[in-house]
């Protein structure tokens, strides 16, 4: 009886009069998570054609990189801290959503094809954690094994098909690899002839790491020469530098649709210049836009809390469109290249990191000592 019924269903297509490779690959494979995962308990032989790797591999191609918001709801019988994306293309209401909500607060230190790194804090006994999760499919496990190292990065290794993060010991000199799944301590790979500073959020472009030095220039030292990009090749596990624009102010790296961009903003006149890696090999940058922030209209609407009168941006490319992100007290404010206040969030907080969600689902995973899914912290 049960194998007539398989036949049957097999026999249905998944959406009457649509082929089913319609309804898979031009339908099914643009949702987005949540809402695939909701078609998937409609139907059995939905579940089953959107379970296949190559399916999930071309669903999560499909997503969007969003740039990462967090916030928190506290009060006497709650408590919850949200992993948010902004859609700036979303309706005004949906802009941004929540990706999963955690218990405890945590910090996002690293994001790879929609894989979080996060720092989990415990208040209770004033302790914190390295953890991996995927908050699509609400898989979790603590990287004991990273205590005392600081997160560089994570990237995907194309030879083992692993997932690595680059680590830093302390002061010590050197960096190291973790393989996550691995019961192995971090691996030790050298340091190379110079010294490297990498700060800030690294860049992967190219299936390589890159990283622009965070710098604060005095007024002493504006236009006086540029500064240098670090590569790491996670193939050769080496470092090598390129070329950067000469920027005259605090500035930062991000990712431009496989390109790299790098942006920097004038506080003292609100201006970001924005600049773009259009061709890799020539180490050639282009000034691709140059965008005059409302910093007075923000001002004028909003008062500050803090009394301080600080702000800082953050410039992300947002599923093909470059976005302006300012912070001002408690306030995040969405602004468009042309300069003009698009939207306004109270109580989040913006990272310079990206999400791009998936269901794959990673066998590192069950290697790791302490995984769980669909438990805390997820709630």
């Amino acid at each position: 009886m049960a194998a007539k019924e398989a036949a049957a269903e097999a026999a249905t297509p998944l959406l009457p009069g649509l082929l089913d490779d319609i309804v898979l690959w031009d339908i099914l494979v643009r949702l987005d998570p949540k809402s695939l995962l909701r078609c998937r308990a409609v139907r059995r032989d939905w579940r089953c054609a959107t379970s296949t790797r190559r399916f999930l591999l071309a669903h999560h191609a499909r997503q969007p990189a969003l740039t990462v918001f967090s916030a928190a709801s506290c009060n006497s019988s709650t408590s919850h801290h949200d992993i948010t994306a902004f859609d700036h293309r979303a309706a005004a209401a949906a802009q941004l959503h929540t990706v999963a909500r955690l218990d405890k607060p945590f910090s996002l230190e690293a994001s790879c094809d929609g894989l979080l790194v996060l720092t989990m804090f415990d208040y209770t006994d004033d302790s914190s954690t390295f953890s991996v999760c995927n908050p699509a499919t609400h898989q979790h496990a603590p990287l004991p094994q990273l205590l005392d190292f600081r997160i560089l990065g994570m990237y995907p290794h194309g030879p083992t098909g692993e997932y690595r993060l680059l680590l830093k010991r302390g002061y010590q000199t050197g960096f190291y690899v973790f393989v996550l799944g691995s019961d192995q301590p971090p691996r030790y790979i050298g340091c190379p002839g110079t010294k490297l500073a990498l700060s800030g959020i690294p860049v992967r472009v190219r299936d390589s790491l890159h990283w622009y030095p965070v710098y604060c220039p005095t007024e002493s030292e504006y236009e006086t020469e540029s500064r240098l990009i670090i590569v790491f090749d996670p193939i050769a596990e080496s470092f090598r530098e390129m070329r950067a624009p000469v920027i005259s102010t605090t500035s930062y790296i991000f990712d431009m649709d496989d390109m790299l961009g790098i942006y920097g903003c004038n506080k003292a006149t609100g201006i970001v210049d924005i600049w773009v890696l259009q061709y890799y090999e020539s180490e050639v940058w282009d000034l691709k836009y140059r965008v005059e922030l409302p910093i007075a209209e923000i001002k004028e609407k909003h008062e500050d809390p803090y009394g301080q009168g600080y702000w800082y941006v953050i410039v992300a490319l947002d599923d093909g469109d470059v976005i302006l992100l300012v912070n001002f007290g408690h306030w995040m404010f969405y602004v468009d290249t042309d300069g003009e206040l698009v939207a306004t969030f109270d109580e989040v907080f913006a990272y310079r990191h990206q999400l791009k969600q998936t269901l794959v689902l990673h066998d590192f995973f069950t290697a790791l000592e302490s995984y769980v899914v669909d438990a805390s912290p997820f709630i």
